[in-house]
Parts: C-alpha cells; structure tokens; sequence
C-alpha cells in the first residue's frame, strides 16, 4: 500500500470522527504501524475470530473468540479457544485486550476462558448496557444480574482512542445488527464485527430486538467513508454457492464496488426494503437463546443455583 485517503462520500455531512480514522490509517500505513492478523474459523457457527497483534511489541487482541457448545446436551467446551491461547503462546505474544465486537447472537464468548489462560482486558462498545437493559427484560432477569456493563474490563464510547502495543487504535459505533456493534480500528485494519460480510454475501440481519435496517445502512456508509484500502475482517462468512472456500478479509474498495446489498449506488430507502423483506424470512440463529444470555455477562454463565447447577432459560412464545 502506497499513498491512501479518505473515501468520498459527498452526500455525507462531515463526521469529525470518521475524519480522525481516516487520519490514523493513513499515518498508521506511513508510519509502519499496522498489525499482523491471524484468524481462526469455526465452521459449526461460522464464526472468524482474529488476533491481532503488534510485531514489535507482540502486545496481541483476541478478537470474537468462541466458546464451544452442544445445545442437545447443554455442554461447553473449549477446542476453538484453545487453538487460540496454543498459537499465542507459540508466537510468544502478550494478550492486551479481549474484544467483543458485540452481543453475539450464534456463539458463546470464550472470553473468560482465555482470559484464565491468557490475561488481557474485555473491552466491548458502551452501548451494552442497552442490550442488557433489553435483553434483561427478555429473560427475567433478576437483580443479581448487573445492567451497566460491569462483567466487561472497559466499555468504549464511539471514537473513543486506545492502541495495541505501539500501533494506535480506535473505535466507530456502527449499530443498526444490534445496538451496541462496535467496530475496531486498529492501525490499517478494521474489526467490522457482522455489520458487514464478504461482497457476495451481503450485509447483516437487522431484525434482533434493537435493531434497525435504516440505522444499519447508515453504519455501513459510514464504515465505506474509510480509506479505499483499509484492511476490513468480518465476523462470519457463509460461503455462498458459487464460492468454493470461506474468506474473511476484504476491502473498503471492494466492498463499495461489488457488496451485493449495499454497493455504491444503492440508497438507502432501496436497502431499508431489501434488508426488512429478507429479514423477514430468516430464522433465528440456532444458538440465540443460550448465546445471548451468556455473552450479556461478558461471556460468563448465569449464577449456579442451589444444587450448584447453571441454568440457561427459555422464553416460550416471545422471540
């Protein structure tokens, strides 16, 4: 990559925090400070999560981990995570932050376990405390279970600025799937979460409780302000037929020329219809009921009761 610049969006009013990303990609490109990926793929869910780390530094972010689970038996387990915390060790790295791009609804975190075997902070969007506050009601939950977002290390506001080792990151709130999406801006690269998925598959649901496909639409437009050549890693690919492997690394570039469902020149009462009447014929995702009460704490399982047994609930008739 040689010289890049902010997309143009000239129907856009200007976005003082879109402006400053734009500005830390292009001197993360220049100054050398961009992170090395390495992503691992669960094909029961089709999940992709990522660690990025800093090679000089080998300061690491655990990005989406997932917690295995088999929902005929109720059982946890650790096989994806633990291929995880095996490559970060071998490559000598230290785990400075869990990131949770947001409240999965398909997968369990694996986020205290790594944690247990790895260290680092779980950092998620601010807006959590909104699916908590949602979801909270959704489940009965009682007073035991906190809704301002405390089961996390560090909750970020939009634009909000950290770094991973020496390689300055930020963040941009880009709800519409849930919420709380959050996505990651670390040098170059971008940790979009499952606003977005590869150009030929589309974009994502809008239809979980807080969600909004106009909201969404918005998001994505504002992720396509990035520069052309920003680096973007998605959460999930599905592999539509005529593909013949999953990937999930693409472009601001190409994601604006060639995404399906919201490619330049799409606007947004067309994608608002697009996306309302395809969410209309999708299931819940298979794991949504235990998925969501667990990664609402952060990743943790409801309090054991007074036989010392955990238990996940199931609303009859309501989602």
């Amino acid at each position: 990559m040689t010289e890049i610049s902010c997309s143009s969006m000239p129907t856009a009013p200007p976005d003082p925090v879109i402006g400053a990303a734009c500005r830390q990609i292009v001197q993360s490109v220049q100054d050398g400070l961009c992170p090395v990926v390495q992503s691992f793929f669960d094909r029961q869910t089709h999940t992709v999560s990522h660690v990025a780390f800093d090679p000089d530094s080998k300061q690491a972010a655990v990005i989406d981990c997932v917690l295995d689970y088999d929902a005929a038996s109720g059982r946890t387990s650790t096989g994806n995570a633990a291929m995880i915390v095996e490559w970060v060790r071998q490559n000598g790295l230290s785990v400075q932050w869990l990131i949770e791009t947001h409240v999965h609804a398909d997968h369990l975190s694996a986020a205290p376990w790594v944690h247990g075997q790895l260290g680092g902070t779980l950092m998620i969007g601010e807006h959590i405390r909104t699916v908590q506050n949602t979801f909270g009601d959704i489940f009965n939950e009682g007073d035991s279970f906190a809704r301002d977002g405390s089961q996390f290390g560090r909750l970020i506001g939009d634009g909000e600025g950290f770094a991973l080792g020496r390689i300055p990151a930020m963040t941009l709130h880009v709800p519409g799937h849930t919420p709380a999406d959050m996505a990651f801006i670390i040098g170059n690269t971008v940790f979009v979460g499952d606003t977005l998925f590869m150009p030929d598959y589309g974009t994502a649901r809008a239809d979980f409780p807080g969600g909004d496909a106009r909201t969404l639409y918005r998001s994505i437009r504002r992720l396509l302000s990035l520069p052309a050549e920003a680096r973007l890693f998605l959460c999930h690919d599905y592999k539509p037929p005529h593909r013949d492997h999953f990937t999930w690394e693409t472009t601001v570039a190409a994601q604006r020329a060639h995404n399906i469902h919201v490619h330049d020149g799409v606007d947004e009462e067309s994608f608002v219809a697009m996306r309302e009447a395809r969410d209309a014929t999708l299931d819940l995702p298979d794991l949504i009921i235990p998925s969501v009460q667990v990664n609402m704490r952060g990743g943790r399982l409801p309090e054991p009761e007074k036989n010392g047994v955990r238990y996940l609930k199931v609303p009859v008739n309501l989602l």
